[in-house]
């Protein structure tokens, strides 16, 4: 088939994780498409009413995720896009427990179902550059067939290992069906609420010091686009998702008009925890390793297969700081915490050299 080419949409889509901002906004540009018959939304029985306006024409049902085998029997389903991860741990929602229960064994469930789905021929899962892990030792770039120099520290990381293996094991078992997976990086825009958002949201954003790593980020807007393909296109395999060109962790800083607060390495955990109680968002040792090494992939497979080349990751992020700029106003309470983070991070720079010296 050549770059781009369609061999005809599939009549019935379910896609997982409806109740989140990147399923919702699937679902809701999938069932817009005329070719597609109809679109089924796939949710906890807990999920919120957050996107009930956006999902209008999906069908939305509620359901745990053991119960998705016989239901996408009984749908005659041709295709799932398996988009019911959690990034990040929340402790007011189970933690890391509750995270790993979710992405682990949610997505093994989810492809046991899949597998017992007569009519299925296409599957589409989300996946994250994080399977690449970040350590010293990693290339300056990494491609498809990159293997992990270390297993990554953060549980999202682990999580999207585990998942990847889970779809291997499918594609042996169900030759038939065209396996996407999407490794996409991280993603901003002007829409876009994410860990990463928040953290450049931030008056003062704690960074490593004497680190400055590269980061690619990936348009929101351009992460539909490549789904949508994805399942009214064949496009199996595994594919980075990133926009092209890269901005050093003190750039994408300057340019949202934010203040870098340099600490010691392994002071970022503390620096993010901080983060946390000046109502920032919260933060794992994924965002936290990527703040210190930082992640670049290529991307020339999607762009040759795909026909399509996302917007540049610098023209992403300006897509955010329009939409942010001058979002944040700085409190006198938050003034005074920033301030006491840049001491503590001197004192502790003083500490080291000291001992080193002695």
């Amino acid at each position: 088939m050549t770059p781009g080419g369609t061999s005809g949409a599939p009549g019935v889509v379910v896609v997982t994780g409806v109740g989140r901002y990147l399923g919702a906004h699937v679902a809701a540009r999938l069932a817009a498409d005329p070719r597609i018959e109809r679109v089924i939304g796939v949710d906890a029985p807990d999920s919120g009413t957050e996107f009930t306006d956006l999902l209008d024409r999906v069908e939305r049902i509620r359901v745990d995720n053991g119960s998705l085998g016989g239901l996408l029997a009984d749908l005659d389903v041709d295709a799932v896009v398996h988009l019911a991860l959690v990034t990040s741990p929340d402790p007011q929602h189970g933690g890391r427990s509750a995270m790993k229960d979710q992405n682990v064994i949610g997505s093994m469930q989810m492809l046991a179902a899949c597998q017992r789905a007569p009519r299925l021929r296409k599957l589409v899962v989300r996946s994250s550059t994080a399977a690449y892990g970040v350590s010293f030792r990693d290339p300056a770039v990494f491609t498809e067939e990159t293997e992990p120099r270390e297993v990554p520290r953060g549980g999202f990381g682990r999580d999207i290992l585990d998942l990847e293996g889970y779809v291997r094991g499918f594609r042996r078992r169900r030759s038939d069906v065209t396996a996407t997976v999407l490794r996409f990086a991280p993603f901003i825009g002007s829409t876009a609420d994410t860990t990463l958002t928040r953290y450049f949201s931030q008056p003062f954003v704690p960074t490593v010091f004497g680190r400055d790593p590269r980061l690619q980020f990936l348009h929101f807007d351009d992460a539909l686009e490549v789904l949508h393909r994805s399942i009214v296109e064949d496009h199996p395999g595994t594919y980075n998702v990133a926009g092209p060109g890269v901005l050093s962790l003190s750039q994408a800083i300057r340019r949202a008009g934010r203040v870098a607060v340099p600490v010691l390495e392994p002071g970022l955990s503390g620096a993010a925890a901080m983060a946390r109680t000046m109502g920032f968002g919260r933060y794992g040792l994924d965002q936290v390793d990527l703040f210190v090494h930082g992640r670049v992939v290529d991307t020339s497979r999607l762009e040759q297969e795909y026909g399509f080349t996302p917007r540049s990751t610098a023209e992403a992020f300006e897509d955010f700081i329009r939409a942010h700029h001058g979002g944040v106003v700085v409190t006198r309470d938050q003034l005074a915490t920033a301030e006491q983070l840049v001491l503590d991070g001197i004192r502790q720079v003083r500490s080291a050299v000291r001992d080193r010296s002695s």
